[in-house]
């Protein structure tokens, strides 16, 4: 007689220990199995182990499940009411939470400091105030709103609703308060009240500071810009752990303190990768190429491989200073990886060969793709329009929609420099007036100020002023900018008068329109206006930006400036430079100095022309690399149209190609001629 119970027991025993297993059921599967276990032993009755069932359905996700077998129950008690609520809100269902509330309540059971956290974290999740409001009501009445969870929650609650007084009010009631209370009262001061004040304040009365704690406070500060604030406490922190490190090395990344940001990265007793990408994107930040790549292989050197982030930040680097050897060295690494081009590294990959000026291999790359966004085709877009190659950049657009992938405003941004830099009027204005139409995007200030450069380069100077004035928003100086740089090109002095008087209006800082205006005086000899304008430029302190050209051989970057003499090789280029100025003599090749100060003497503005930084940069690459070679340049400002005509001499007298990026495009030079075919 005993045999038979004493088997029923032990069932029910080993079912209850199952429940107690997280690690045993882990599937649909063994659900059902214990589901069978309970109906076999008669624990489907029993709260306890329904409770505990709905437990384990909480932690798969299947609260469907729970909920059929809650229904089959004749009298839960408050532990599976509890439970059940509990499972709803772990798994983000806070309406279905709110329901069971409901229902509870209806069925006469009374909930207690176990139910409420729960339900009144589905009010701040549902951002129901009111509902919450009666809930804190509620639980005033039965006694347990000083419950250190309640009260907890209830602060989260108040300060979700952004209500700082009652997050206060309920915080400075509660008697007991656990390190979760005083972190969720610092952390609501921290980040949504924004208030260090008074988080400072709080701070310091917290009994018992853990880490947790302190990384809050530091963080808080950094959010606040109050970075000696953020060492400060960084600095009391009798624990440190690597989030805190982080966190003071983003900052310091942040606000461009590069030195400091080595040497607190060197001192650091332990680094992960997120420590490193942090390090390596701020010295790519400040455009220290050579100090990046140097972190990249130190890094591989401790073992530890870079992820996508530390990949995208250095081809970024290379892109910026058109460090293509450096750039194919990356690339050849990520071969080597062995995985697939995402849409990450990809587009990252071709745009840095595009920035390079490698069109073709970034093509390849592009069409290597495992998988193609739409920034990846506008990046491709926008590179071939830099290259000068305006019907490639209009070619990926026609496939682009072809493949129904549907452009941004970034595409028809690179589709409009495209005809901007090809003279593509027709082309430029169908895209511009149809990217509404077809495509549902409204044109923005870039777009309005693409379509002004495409317009005045071609000369129609009333049609893109008139543009201007028929603009929806205010015109920004990239309008008037274009504007003026186009009455340049055609001599328009009345008109660039008007587009001058609205660029001194919305930037004063910028000496460049200034210059450009200077120029127009001048080459329209109105001498007096020159003087008046420069005049303006020194009251103001303001002049011409200056020039910097880079350019890398054997994975260096080289930076010139004008008629620099601090390079190790300074007195091999200058001789190079000597070389340079007696074959375009021979060749014919006449200066153009008209946009040198008038108050230069004409010998000494030819002097000054032929030390400019981009052939400073180019004489170098004559001298440091092979006869081969392709000499790659990149500038910051725009090339000046003496070196533009220097260029192409150049590259037909010593028989190199030369490609040279300025601030707007690139110049492929090439025996004698320009891919630009000189318009630009």
């Amino acid at each position: 007689m005993n045999k038979p119970s004493s088997l029923l027991c032990q069932q029910k025993n080993f079912t209850l220990s199952l429940l107690k297993s997280p690690h045993k059921i882990s599937t649909l599967n063994h659900l059902k199995s214990l589901h069978l276990h309970l109906l076999r032993t008669g624990l489907n009755h029993s709260n306890y182990a329904i409770g505990n069932f709905i437990t384990r359905c909480a932690c798969l996700g299947l609260m469907s499940y729970a909920h059929q077998l809650f229904d089959k129950m004749l009298q839960p008690n408050s532990f599976v009411w509890n439970t059940l609520i509990r499972g709803y809100q772990q798994n983000q269902l806070p309406k279905h939470t709110l329901y069971c509330f409901d229902q509870m309540r209806v069925n006469n059971v009374q909930p207690d400091r176990f139910t409420y956290p729960f339900v009144i974290r589905a009010c701040s999740d549902l951002h129901e105030f009111e509902k919450g409001k009666s809930f804190h009501g509620q639980v005033f009445k039965i006694g347990v709103n000083l419950d250190v969870f309640v009260g907890t929650k209830l602060i989260e609650f108040y300060t979700t609703m952004g209500d700082l007084n009652m997050t206060k009010r309920v915080f400075e009631g509660m008697k007991d308060k656990d390190e979760v209370t005083w972190y969720t009262m610092l952390s609501s001061y921290v980040n949504i009240f924004n208030d260090m004040g008074k988080a400072r304040d709080l701070f310091e009365k917290i009994p018992c500071k853990d880490v947790v704690i302190w990384h809050t406070m530091i963080l808080g500060c950094v959010k606040a810009g109050e970075l000696e604030a953020a060492k400060e406490y960084f600095d009391r922190a009798p624990v440190k752990d690597l989030l805190m490190y982080n966190t003071i090395l983003g900052c310091l990344a942040k606000n461009g303190e590069v030195e400091c940001l080595l040497r607190f990265f060197r001192e650091m007793t332990c680094r992960d990768l997120v420590s490193w990408n942090t390090v390596i994107g701020g010295v790519v930040r400040d455009g220290r190429i050579n100090e990046a790549m140097r972190l990249f292989y130190e890094m591989q050197r401790v073992n530890l491989s870079p992820n996508d982030v530390t990949l995208a930040s250095l081809l970024s680097a290379c892109a910026q200073a058109g460090a293509l050897d450096t750039g194919k060295r990356l690339h050849s690494y990520i071969d080597r990886r062995g995985s697939e081009l995402n849409a990450v590294i990809g587009t990252a990959l071709l745009d840095m060969y595009c920035k390079c000026g490698d069109l073709e291999t970034a093509a390849d790359v592009f069409n290597k793709m495992s998988e193609r966004d739409v920034v990846a085709w506008s990046a491709m877009i926008m590179g071939s329009s830099m290259n000068g190659q305006s019907r490639t950049a209009l070619n990926f657009f026609y496939r682009m929609k072809d493949e129904s992938e549907r452009p941004n405003d970034a595409t028809i941004l690179g589709v409009l420099c495209a005809c901007v830099h090809a003279g593509l009027v027709d082309e430029g204005r169908m895209c511009f007036y149809g990217m509404s139409e077809e495509f549902g995007l409204t044109p923005k200030l870039e777009h309005y100020g693409c379509m002004v450069d495409l317009l005045g380069r071609a000369g129609l100077l009333d049609d893109a002023y008139n543009l201007i004035q028929s603009m929806p928003y205010e015109p920004h100086t990239g309008s008037w900018g274009a504007l003026l740089g186009a009455c340049k090109i055609h001599g328009n002095v009345e008109l660039a008068e008007k587009a001058i008087e609205h660029l001194i209006q919305l930037d004063l800082d910028d000496g460049g329109y200034l210059a450009i205006m200077s120029n127009i005086y001048a080459n329209a000899g109105r001498w007096e206006d020159v003087s008046k304008i420069r005049k303006l430029m020194k009251e103001k302190g303001i002049g011409k930006s200056r020039g910097i050209s880079c350019i890398e051989v054997n994975g260096v970057i080289h930076e010139f400036g004008v008629q620099e003499k601090k390079h190790t090789q300074a007195r091999e280029i200058y001789d190079m430079i000597d070389e340079i100025y007696r074959r375009l003599k021979r060749a014919g090749h006449v200066a153009s100095t008209r946009e040198v100060f008038f108050d230069v003497e004409e010998e000494e503005k030819e002097k000054a022309l032929f030390f400019h930084s981009e052939k400073m940069a180019v004489a170098f690459g004559l001298i440091a690399t092979d006869k081969t070679a392709i000499i790659r340049v990149v500038k910051n400002l725009r090339i000046c149209p003496d070196c533009h005509a220097a260029m192409k001499l150049i590259s037909a007298s010593f028989e190199r190609e030369i490609v040279i990026r300025d601030r707007h495009r690139f110049h492929h030079f090439k025996n004698g001629f320009c891919s630009c075919r000189d318009y630009w």
